[in-house]
């Protein structure tokens, strides 16, 4: 594949599962046919990974992400500042490897503005380690906004034909509640139908999800279909946006993993959650949206209970490679 994508793969907290995760997944080397990776953290994270599994892969260090070559066999990893002779404890929650995984996610996110990578995609991170190293971003996206001065980032997951994007997130239901407005539904579906068609997928299908049982049953259930949703599924089929709704969450998501629609926008967390990890837990990605570069995830959180014993799944890392890659090239959201 000529011009195969640049993706900065950072390696996430190295006392949770993230490096073991990106360790595993470069042993299949079906994905050097389709990008390049180059890894941010340290040499040494990545070789005591590649030891727990047996790998006989070499690791490299190189200064900058345009020295990748993205040979299989021969991992390359830029290593910014100091951590590279730190021995991070493994199953813990740590203030050096929450420093450390902060300082990866913004080198990469760095690298992703300078243009010098096509996209980024993320191992976790764990958020009571971030705190406990001194950051002030309790996650991705607040580092993500915080560099590019974006207003409004959204996660969207996926897992195969079913797509979530998630209208708010880490809100409280009853906050969540209070988001759920016209002009908030309304920016999500705009930004949607803009990113599907910058990744290759035009006209996208979109549902918009009720907030209510049987989408308030005519009002007899709330009234937020009616005064916020429906209005804005309007306005937005008016600009020539193919979006339809409210539907009725207890079908919504059946119609779109039989492919009727190519993406949901959900009213809440749990809304677009549970129906992805009900689908397929495993093979879910994080996607964000309203940041002017491409990043995709893990959608698991660094499992200290079961880091550095060897069976930590790479499955989901994959397709989170898979899908920054398909997105990079332009070919819309087949895995």
């Amino acid at each position: 594949m000529p011009n195969k994508p640049l993706l900065a793969v950072t390696i996430g907290d190295p006392s949770g599962v993230g490096p073991e995760v990106v360790a595993k997944a470069l042993q299949n080397r079906a994905i050097y046919d389709i990008m390049r990776p180059v890894l941010v953290g340290t040499v040494n994270t990545i070789k005591n990974a590649l030891n727990a599994i047996s790998s006989s892969d070499t690791v490299i260090s190189i200064d900058s992400a345009l020295q990748t070559r993205g040979e299989p066999g021969t991992i390359e990893v830029v290593s910014p500042a100091d951590w590279e002779g730190t021995n991070f404890p493994v199953g813990k929650h740590d203030a050096g490897s929450g420093s450390a995984s902060h300082l990866w996610v913004e080198e990469a996110a760095k690298m992703c503005i300078a243009g010098d990578v096509d996209g980024m995609v993320t191992a976790p991170v764990n958020k009571e380690s971030w705190n406990m190293g001194g950051s002030k971003d309790t996650g991705h996206m607040e580092v993500f906004r915080r560099l590019t001065g974006s207003r409004y980032v959204a996660t969207m997951l996926v897992s195969g034909p079913m797509r979530c994007m998630h209208l708010s997130t880490h809100k409280s239901l009853g906050e969540a509640v209070k988001y759920v407005t016209t002009e908030n539904i309304l920016t999500a579906v705009r930004l949607t139908n803009e990113k599907f068609n910058e990744w290759g997928s035009e006209n996208p299908r979109i549902a918009v999800a009720a907030l209510n049982p049987h989408a308030s049953d005519n009002g007899l259930i709330g009234s937020e279909e009616a005064d916020e949703i429906a209005p804005a599924v309007a306005q937005a089929v008016s600009e020539g946006i193919d979006a339809s709704g409210p539907h009725p969450a207890d079908t919504v998501f059946n119609s779109a993993s039989a492919g009727k629609y190519d993406v949901v926008v959900v009213m809440y967390h749990d809304q677009g959650h549970i129906p992805i990890k009900v689908y397929g837990v495993e093979e879910s990605v994080t996607v964000n949206l309203g940041i002017p570069f491409l990043r995709t995830s893990v959608d698991h959180g660094t499992a200290f209970d079961i880091a550095g014993v060897g069976i930590a799944s790479e499955v989901s890392m994959i397709e989170a490679i898979k899908l920054g890659t398909s997105l990079a090239s332009r070919k819309g959201l087949a895995t």
